[in-house]
């Protein structure tokens, strides 16, 4: 049996999971997320990891394997570290074993990964990082309109006639949503087209890595705005050639903490049938 953790240090907040695996059974024993709201990620990565252990009922010296991603290699206490895309295409995989492409939508991007059975990455591809497409836009938004992040999905999808933002920088973008509350466009118009702009770019980096009939897991904090998640399924729609199926998970957000703590078992696996044994210390 082998306990690993997963800590998933993103922009916006701090994730982490305990499995328990043992005998191909991966069993998800604990999970907590922290948003980050100006505080010191290492100090969160503490805490949430503090909350995880005294979730699952263990002690720190119980875990064999401590993995971070994101950006959490500086974390003092961990064992070793993944990259983002290996860990959201191994935590897309266990979320929808069927799954054979990730989308990973985070605070300052989005990430197309393309992966084999196993969850390995084969391709993948980000937007830049000024692209009016991230969480953080959607944030800054709301607040804008007055709404609350959880109402935007459903907001979203009562829209009638949707007026989609064009520029793909941010600044850019929040004059246009500006301009058209002044002109008296619905919430509901403006998330919409938002959504639809954000999808079509989505869409294209999906294309570029040659996803076409794969079942698609969107992961990250976005991956729970449903009004985005059927923008994209609409613009899918239109490409040729795609036949390709967008899903989520209420767990979409711990996708990266998943897949490091599932990949930290899977290398201290590998390392005690060596005989090079590490222990988290």
């Amino acid at each position: 049996m082998t306990l690993a953790a997963g800590i998933d240090v993103g922009t916006g907040a701090v994730k982490a999971a305990i499995f328990r695996v043992e005998d191909g059974r991966e069993d998800w024993l604990s999970k907590c997320t922290l948003r980050i709201r100006q505080r010191d990620p290492m100090q969160l990565a503490r805490e949430a990891f503090d909350r995880v252990l005294e979730d699952a009922g263990l002690e720190e010296a119980e875990i064999d394997y401590i993995a971070t991603t994101g950006e959490g290699e500086a974390i003092p206490f961990h064992t070793g570290h993944f990259y983002s895309m290996t860990s959201h295409a191994r935590g897309a995989r266990y979320l929808d074993p069927e799954a054979r492409a990730a989308l990973d939508c985070g605070a300052l991007h989005g990430r197309a990964i393309i992966t084999d059975e196993k969850g390995k990455v084969l391709n993948y591809k980000m937007t830049s990082q000024c692209a009016s497409g991230s969480g953080q836009f959607l944030e800054n938004i709301a607040r804008y309109l007055g709404i609350a992040q959880d109402e935007i999905g459903q907001l979203s999808m009562q829209a009638d006639d949707p007026e989609e933002v064009s520029s793909i920088c941010a600044v850019l973008a929040e004059t246009d949503v500006i301009n058209m509350v002044s002109r008296g466009i619905s919430a509901p118009n403006i998330l919409k087209g938002i959504h639809l702009s954000m999808a079509s770019r989505l869409a294209r980096l999906l294309k570029s890595i040659k996803v076409r009939d794969e079942v698609i897991m969107m992961t990250g904090g976005l991956a729970r705005d449903e009004g985005l998640c059927q923008a994209l399924r609409e613009q899918l729609a239109k490409m040729k050639g795609m036949e390709a199926r967008v899903t989520n998970h209420p767990d979409s957000i711990y996708a990266g903490a998943i897949g490091a703590a599932l990949w930290g078992a899977f290398r201290h696996d590998k390392l005690a049938a060596s005989g090079q044994l590490l222990k988290a210390s």
